[in-house]
């Protein structure tokens, strides 16, 4: 049997605005997936779909099956791994192909965190309860993933003596990719002075080193059959996941370490190595992550991530092109499905303005909750 590949892909606007249920959303997703396969939907006889963390009235599910008007199905589920739950998803899908569980599955991501009379921060500093330690941060004033990672991005400019010049630069390359992407919710160019200007909204964080939530959907389509779909083949050459048990105590680190083996296993069951990759298109809901994450996985040596991206490494040119669509910083912040989403337009070739070139391979990295779970594909252009 040919390897498993993804063959369609499906977006909906990602809009800054309220606008749309995750439902609805999900749903013109996953129907343009399937017209960029060439597929109907009696094609299809697998579904896995990821939401957004939280208990919400709208959140997407297993209902979506029917609410897509799809048919009888050999896989059906639901899969909840925070930020790394899309490529856990692909993984899943991947699986089912291979073994002949299903033949071709759809992976739909979708969310609508901005609502009329109320804010993306108000939505997502809900999650995490009230009981327990996120209790006990709530009664302190620590709402959502803001406060939480600037307190990493305090950590790690202590611990590697980095400085706000490394995340300014972060949020400057990722900026100059997203110039060239029209799916990009922030494309005016950005510099420096500008980054500076932008208001702190923890310490250290700006403004500018967050990502920029939007209501949007996703949807992949993958199969192992060498005859469906008509769009080029992007082929899942490896996968790995770890998930490190923080315990956020005195006397162990509580935020690094421990994410490496996630790349190390895909690059293994690829049989790449790290010079093989083309493009890095790695989860970047904060700036600082893009520097921990690029020293995490074994691209830049321990210390040195702070030259290489202020040298322009990372950005349109550099040595080492990451998040070429803008990230989630500048393109749009849809969880893990945006590296995914950038990763198959570079693989095809449809990168436009900021087509890699010769792009034929890419790591895909995803993260979930403060750094507790990472996940990550290899793909190739077949």
């Amino acid at each position: 049997m040919s390897p498993a590949a993804l063959v369609g892909l499906g977006l909906t606007e990602m809009s800054p605005r309220p606008g749309g249920d995750a439902t609805e959303l999900a749903v013109a997703a996953l129907g343009a997936a399937l017209d960029d396969a060439g597929l109907a939907r009696a094609d299809v006889d697998g579904l896995v779909v990821g939401s957004s963390q939280g208990v919400r009235p709208d959140r997407v599910g297993v209902a979506l099956a029917r609410q897509a008007g799809l048919g009888d199905l050999r896989l059906l589920e639901h899969v909840e791994i925070k930020g790394a739950t899309t490529l856990a998803m692909v993984d899943r899908a991947v699986r089912a192909v291979g073994e002949g569980s299903a033949r071709t599955v759809v992976c739909v991501f979708a969310d609508a965190p901005l609502r009329a009379g109320g804010s993306a921060g108000s939505t997502y500093a809900k999650s995490g309860g009230t009981s327990g330690v996120r209790g006990l941060e709530r009664a302190s004033g620590l709402l959502g993933s803001v406060p939480t990672y600037a307190l990493l991005a305090a950590r790690w400019l202590h611990v590697t003596g980095g400085s706000a010049a490394d995340l300014c630069a972060v949020a400057v390359s990722a900026r100059a990719w997203a110039v060239d992407n029209p799916a990009a919710v922030q494309r005016t160019p950005l510099d420096a002075e500008a980054y500076f200007a932008s208001p702190v909204i923890a310490e250290p964080l700006r403004r500018l080193d967050c990502a920029r939530p939007v209501n949007g959907a996703a949807a992949v389509v993958v199969t192992a059959d060498p005859g469906i779909g008509r769009a080029p083949r992007v082929v899942v050459r490896g996968s790995g996941a770890v998930h490190p048990m923080r315990r956020r105590r005195a006397g162990a680190e509580s935020w690094f370490g421990g994410g490496r083996r996630a790349v190390d296993d895909a690059l293994a069951a690829a049989g790449m190595v790290r010079a093989d990759l083309d493009v890095l298109e790695l989860y970047d809901p904060f700036s600082v992550v893009t520097l921990h994450l690029l020293e995490e996985y074994g691209f830049c040596p321990a210390g040195k991530v702070g030259p290489l991206v202020r040298d322009g490494a990372i950005a349109p040119g550099g040595t080492l092109p990451v998040n070429t669509g803008g990230g989630q910083l500048s393109g749009f912040y849809l969880q893990g499905m945006t590296p995914l989403v950038e990763a198959l337009v570079q693989l095809r070739g449809d990168g436009g303005g900021r087509q890699v070139p010769s792009a034929r391979t890419a790591l895909v990295g995803g993260i979930g909750g403060r750094l507790d779970h990472h996940a990550s594909l290899v793909l190739e252009a077949a």
